[in-house]
């Protein structure tokens, strides 16, 4: 059996990653709950590849084993690609975020948008390889929903007439960024097992 960490505080993002993975045979995945003295990470980098990544690293060589780390966040085409990795610095609250997005928009007839996902793997004191996963959508003129959390009661993915808040957790996790990121990483985890199962 062999630990990996995912670079987490949130027991919720946990048990979300979890039901996505699935089980992976000899796997203890553990949150950053398990080492209560870890310093919070800046993140610093200006892509989600660089903030994942400078997650993982840290989570790495802190805890002395593999980690995994996502960075995440909407990425809207009229507004040049913002948020983007400042997603959740926004503004302060989910709502104001929503609220700011919403107005920025006022009057764009372009409200194409997407969610972006990276995730970093980190082992032995290094980044050895990362995922992208992205869903495309439309940005709606007002929330619905009271499913998921950050931007998803504005966003409509491709192919639904639902925002990503009035998804049930289990049609979200099948097509959200998140779950196409962490599924390319756990088939590599998976697969690359024989070369981590001695940490």
């Amino acid at each position: 059996m062999f630990r990996i960490v995912a670079a987490t505080k949130n027991d919720h993002k946990l048990e979300e990653l979890k039901k996505m993975i699935g089980d992976i045979d000899n796997c203890e995945i553990v949150s950053l709950n398990e080492y209560p003295n870890y310093p919070d990470v800046e993140e610093t980098g200006t892509t989600f590849e660089e903030n994942a990544a400078l997650k993982a690293l840290a989570a790495c060589q802190y805890c002395d084993v593999p980690a995994f780390a996502d960075d995440s966040g909407l990425c809207v085409e009229a507004l040049d690609g913002a948020p983007g990795v400042y997603s959740a610095r926004y503004a302060p609250t989910d709502p104001e975020r929503i609220a700011k997005l919403l107005e920025a928009l006022k009057g764009e007839t372009n409200r194409k948008a997407k969610f972006v996902c990276a995730i970093s793997i980190a082992s032995m004191g290094e980044v050895i390889e990362t995922f992208i996963g992205e869903v495309h959508g439309v940005i709606i003129d007002e929330p619905r929903g009271n499913n998921g959390f950050g931007y998803d009661p504005i966003f409509v993915p491709e192919g639904y007439d639902k925002t990503f808040a009035e998804l049930s957790d289990e049609e979200k996790n099948k097509i959200s960024h998140r779950a196409k990121a962490m599924e390319a990483a756990m088939e590599f985890i998976d697969e690359e097992m024989s070369c981590l199962d001695d940490f």
